[in-house]
């Protein structure tokens, strides 16, 4: 492509409402324009990085044994009512009427469209498994679109959906999809972390998150600093051992802490530790009161705490409805006499000796308050967020952080869609049972932005190659110098017939502005032909190390290729 031809519009200055550095680099670069909140056009170059992740994506599911389609964006409403999602889902799910004033919603995710498809296709066990995906634009009503394509309210995500007439069939396709995940986020370039996660409103369990490790992320993931082991932070289990002190039981007793509410303040009036304090905070699960209980210096997951009861809804009590059931407000708070409420604690609290709790009266704490004696727990379990320093839970190393941005997701979603839509086969005996599903889906806007954000310096963007727009930006500082002109030319046509996808910068502007644009571009090499053209003679810079030489026109070819399997 010649960049004369081409819409490439550069920024010298950074967009002031691009607080991040993929969104301004995506901006000034052209990659990407915004044209409402959360809703961006995709400039050339923009979108020959996204047809090379696609291109990606294609290559390694197809190679898993999924098949493409492509289905409507316009979804009707009585599929999302079949689901009951179209209840559930919230403001984000973009509803509209038809002029015949019928309802459809904005495809935010295919599960409806796609289980109704193949309900209606497949009655027999013999067609499955069957595993089928597609690449189109998503629609969803952010209420805080940010951070440009990481989220918004536009974006185009690929989807796949898998089904099973057994569970051990399920298994051996979510492992496949799994390692195609892998592949295609390793091709990419990028540094991530598959992470054991949280299936939240998509329903089923067994899910993973592909996170791209950067300090802008919005989760938080716990890795092991020796292993393969990760996690999101709220699914990350506790294995840490408790050891209880061999100091003997001290008397209860009852004590006046007047105006001091948290454990911070607690601890310091009482000259204690923050981990020789119980925390008790009321939540509501579901139309159930629990009383939970950790370590002061912990806090309670309410995922682990969700996913215990089993539960639809976590809400903690506010302040209100906890004086209305506990009868003290929530700086007083303890586990000690209560009656009607259940119980529950995490495991660190049972091996606490004279601690500290809130003594459910105003102004009043216990001190010398030890677990077995004084408490009524119906069970110990782990409940607690996981903390750098941890032991790793599959047993190797320690447990950091780090932040994560998700491209990719994989759920076993079970029978969560087939039996709520009717989706139904016949198995080998003959008897009707629901198809046993999994969904899998891939950020591919959100991998481009991803890929920018890790891969940039001061002067722009630095593409890995399997992905860069180009492989080589080809400089001519002087087109109106004639041997320059003619060498531009000549290879321009001869690297593209040596198989390398070249952008010719033409344009009649001055060398500095060239090189700018071709740094803020990033391509992975840079050549530029300058004074020693009527030599033969042109400069060859990489992008990623500032490394440069002079090489012959006639070895350029060659050069290239080589430097490119490379890099």
């Amino acid at each position: 492509m010649k960049q004369s031809m081409s819409f490439i519009p550069t920024l010298r200055e950074v967009p002031a409402d691009a607080d991040v550095k993929s969104h301004q680099l995506l901006l000034r670069a052209g990659f990407i324009r915004q044209n409402a909140s959360g809703v961006y056009t995709y400039l050339p170059l923009g979108r020959k990085v996204l047809q090379k992740v696609e291109a990606i994506i294609r290559d390694e599911m197809n190679h898993a044994g999924a098949a493409e389609l492509f289905m409507p964006a316009l979804q009707q409403a009585e599929l999302w009512q079949e689901s009951g999602r179209w209840y559930s889902y919230g403001p984000e799910l973009m509803r509209l009427k038809d002029r015949n004033d019928r309802e459809f919603a904005l495809g935010a995710t295919h599960e409806e469209v796609i289980t109704s498809l193949v309900r209606d296709e497949v009655k027999s066990y013999k067609r499955l498994p069957l595993t089928l995906y597609q690449i189109q634009t998503k629609y969803r009503d952010e209420k805080r679109p940010r951070f440009g394509l990481l989220r918004g309210r536009e974006f185009i995500m690929k989807d796949a959906y898998s089904f099973h007439a057994s569970q051990e069939s399920l298994d051996e396709v979510y492992e496949r999809i799994f390692q195609a995940y892998s592949n295609v986020f390793r091709r990419c370039g990028l540094n991530f972390r598959a992470v054991i996660a949280d299936s939240g409103a998509m329903g089923g369990k067994d899910t993973h998150e592909f996170m791209v490790l950067s300090d802008i992320g919005e989760d938080t993931i716990a890795y092991s600093d020796t292993s393969d082991f990760a996690a999101n932070i709220e699914m990350a289990p506790v294995t840490a051992v408790y050891e209880k002190s061999s100091d003997p039981a001290k008397e209860l007793e009852k004590v006046r802490t007047e105006g001091k509410k948290t454990i911070e303040e607690v601890s310091s009036f009482l000259n204690v530790e923050e981990k020789d304090c119980i925390k008790s905070l009321l939540f509501k699960i579901d139309d159930r009161f629990v009383l939970v209980l950790v370590r002061g210096d912990h806090e309670v997951n309410d995922i682990k705490l969700k996913n215990y009861y089993g539960a639809a809804t976590v809400e903690l009590a506010d302040t209100i409805t906890t004086k209305e059931i506990l009868g003290c407000s929530v700086g007083s708070l303890g586990p000690i006499g209560v009656d009607g409420v259940e119980v529950l604690a995490d495991l660190a609290v049972e091996a606490i000796v004279n601690g500290v709790c809130g003594a459910n009266e105003e102004d009043y704490h216990y001190t010398n308050v030890n677990p077995d004696r004084d408490l009524k727990v119906s069970t110990y379990t782990d409940l607690r967020f996981i903390k750098e320093g941890d032991p790793s839970p599959d047993g190797q190393g320690t447990i950091v952080f780090a932040k994560g941005i998700e491209v990719g997701h994989v759920f076993k979603l079970g029978t969560r869609y087939s039996e709520s839509m009717n989706a139904e086969i016949l198995d080998e005996n003959g008897r009707s049972k629901p198809m046993i599903m999994g969904c899998y889906g891939i950020g591919v806007s959100r991998t481009m932005a991803a890929v920018a954000e890790q891969f940039n310096d001061e002067n722009g963007l630095v593409w890995p190659t399997n992905i860069s727009p180009f492989d080589v930006h080809l400089i001519a500082v002087n087109m109106k110098d004639n041997a320059q002109a003619e060498l531009a030319e000549a290879l321009y046509s001869s690297l593209q017939q040596a198989g390398m996808e070249i952008l010719l910068d033409d344009r009649q502007e001055r060398p500095g502005v060239k090189f700018a644009d071709a740094d803020l571009i990033g391509l992975p090499i840079r050549v530029t032909i300058g004074k020693k053209a009527s030599e033969g003679i042109v400069e060859v810079k990489i992008r990623k190390n500032g490394e440069m030489q002079e090489i012959h026109k006639d070895d350029l070819a060659d050069t290239l290729k080589n430097m490119l399997k490379e890099l």
